[in-house]
């Protein structure tokens, strides 16, 4: 078993190395105890910069906080977790050497995070890439950009428009501020080459959803359709894909696309291992009570992506059930903090206490100047929303020399990231179920 020699020290294992288990494994470092970040890379990725990655304006390992050498006293080790022996309290995982492992714990936190929520609509799988991945940035940035190469040399015609013709599917904020960025970026190309035209782009963005980032409001929702619109987006609401080829898109309108190049931004489902413990969920989120502890397994706390966790800061409906934390970037990293702390005041015997939260807002970036923002609950667009969302976004970061190295990205790229391909990222790779590792 990895890591059974821990002497007196309590043994923490942490599930994962996101927002959820990365804070937590940083506010859990600390001599008195013997704490394990278990998690399937070496990085905790940045996940709200992939747009800019996609679109060059950051470098993709600007985006990457590397586990070792910023976790103090923290043991890290690679694996992927497959199971979890509540009985024995073992974690089992596959090593990096594809072989099983086992890793005991006296207190488990789950924050095993989230993987691209798949439906079962022919082709999809096979075809579409998703957005919470390095190298699904990696890909779709040299794609894009050989699709641009590509169109400089085909004559005027349907295989011309087949070429520049991209599909993303979900108009949340991934799916939104990537194509806003990416829309500007490919009439950018185009309008550089000789007999391109920049309108020659076309950039579908499908949401079975009738408006465009609800979460913003009705007003900075509407001002963000606007935006899309002015850069050429076709924004269709209220449909979806029913099928997908490797040449081809149908719509559930009936609509038939020609293209080869499908990103799938339609929202996130807890991780795989979550299903495989036998414990009550809801909507595949493991159910946790208010202090993020697992009810029936007090030594088991869940956050972030993984967890059910209830809104302590709403009222509940007229069936006696609490509204749940969206699965966020901010939740999960003040989940961290909470968990934490209770696993800390758990060890030592004292009182635990109830996750609670002062909700800060939301920002979006899409784009050159623009962005939506509501810090605070004051909405705000264009520049001063922009100026909101880059601070937030470097104050979010863990360390400061990532800081340093994302605020250099957008200092040295402008309005102008450099156009070049580099090829690195295979086609195969970068689908939802390869990218991901399910």
């Amino acid at each position: 078993m990895v890591g059974q020699d821990r002497g007196s020290a309590r043994r923490v294992v942490v599930v994962g190395s996101g927002f959820g288990g990365y804070g937590a494994a940083r506010a859990l470092r600390r001599p008195a105890l013997d704490v394990t970040l278990l998690s399937a890379t070496d990085g905790m990725l940045y996940a709200p910069l992939l747009p800019d990655v996609a679109v060059g304006a950051v470098d993709p390992r600007s985006a990457v906080v590397p586990l070792t050498g910023t976790l103090g006293d923290v043991t890290v080790v690679r694996g992927r977790a497959h199971h979890v022996d509540l009985e024995r309290r073992v974690v089992r995982f596959t090593g990096p050497d594809d072989a099983d492992h086992e890793l005991g714990y006296d207190r488990l936190l789950l924050a095993p995070g989230g993987v691209t929520r798949m439906l079962d609509i022919p082709g999809l799988a096979d075809h579409a890439i998703g957005l919470k991945t390095v190298t699904e940035a990696l890909w779709l940035r040299d794609h894009v950009l050989g699709r641009v190469e590509l169109a400089a040399v085909l004559p005027a015609g349907p295989t011309r428009t087949a070429a520049l013709t991209f599909v993303v599917v979900g108009a949340g904020y991934a799916g939104t501020e990537l194509t806003a960025q990416m829309a500007r970026l490919t009439r950018r190309l185009l309008a550089e080459r000789p007999g391109l035209d920049p309108a020659d782009a076309r950039w579908l963005l499908v949401d079975v959803a009738e408006a465009v980032m609800p979460e913003l409001g009705e007003s900075l929702g509407a001002d963000a359709l606007a935006l899309l619109r002015r850069r050429g987006v076709d924004v269709r609401l209220g449909v979806s894909i029913e099928s997908v080829t490797d040449d081809a898109v149908t719509l559930t309108d009936g609509a038939r696309l020609d293209c080869s190049t499908v990103v799938w931004c339609a929202g996130v489902t807890a991780n795989p291992l979550i299903a495989t413990l036998g414990l009550p969920t809801v909507k595949g989120r493991l159910v946790v009570d208010a202090d993020l502890r697992v009810p029936g397994h007090p030594e088991v706390y869940a956050i972030g992506d993984a967890a059910a966790v209830p809104d302590l800061t709403k009222p509940v409906d007229d069936d006696g059930h609490r509204p749940l934390c969206p699965p966020t970037a901010q939740h999960a990293t003040r989940q961290a903090t909470a968990a934490a702390r209770n696993i800390r005041a758990d060890l030592a015997g004292d009182r635990v206490t109830p996750y609670t939260h002062h909700d800060l807002g939301l920002v979006v970036d899409l784009g050159g100047p623009d962005a939506a923002a509501t810090p605070l609950g004051i909405r705000l667009k264009g520049r001063p929303a922009k100026v909101v969302t880059r601070g937030y976004h470097l104050l979010a970061m863990p360390t400061l020399r990532r800081r340093a190295r994302v605020a250099a990205d957008w200092l040295l790229t402008g309005s102008r990231p450099d156009d070049v391909s580099f090829g690195v990222v295979d086609r195969e790779e970068a689908l939802i179920a390869r990218a991901e590792g399910e």
